[in-house]
């Protein structure tokens, strides 16, 4: 489901940014972040009081997608409302499980599918990826203007 949010130009276009980012990673790989990227955003545009943050390994999906200012401009419309990313530099003291936990199942409700092992703590990550910032619930890593009713 997550796939049909973007064109398959530009999902295309941010799978290639991810690669520049991470010139070791394999194309799946890339694919599998920019697909839990894009499931994150929509669930995060259904529940903007979720307390919701994305994995570090998602999280570099998600800045690919916002480089293409353009094509995330016009998805979170099309979701409801501009999904904001208020970044904080890593700390494994800040990561919360529950936190995850409660994003993993955000998402499912909102009818994405979740690849479990892109969600694992910073400690255990399926892959490394570049991106150098961590979210935490404590001050909210998203903020959807305007807020869906409802």
């Amino acid at each position: 489901m997550s796939r049909a949010l973007l064109t398959d130009e530009d999902f295309d276009a941010v799978t290639a940014t991810v690669l520049d980012n991470n010139p070791t990673m394999a194309t799946e790989m890339a694919e599998r972040i920019v697909h839990q990227a894009l499931a994150f955003v929509g669930a995060a545009a259904l529940h903007p009081d979720g307390r919701m943050a994305p994995s570090r390994v998602v999280d570099e999906g998600w800045h690919a997608l916002i480089l293409h200012t353009d094509t995330y401009a016009a998805l979170c419309r099309r979701l409801g409302g501009f999904v904001h990313h208020y970044p904080e530099r890593p700390d494994p003291t800040r990561f919360n499980a529950e936190t995850v936990e409660r994003t993993v199942a955000l998402i499912e409700e909102a009818g994405y599918t979740v690849d479990h092992d892109l969600w694992r703590a910073p400690d255990n990550e399926l892959v490394s990826a570049a991106a150098k910032c961590q979210h935490s619930d404590d001050k909210g890593p998203i903020v959807i203007i305007p807020k869906p009713k409802g």
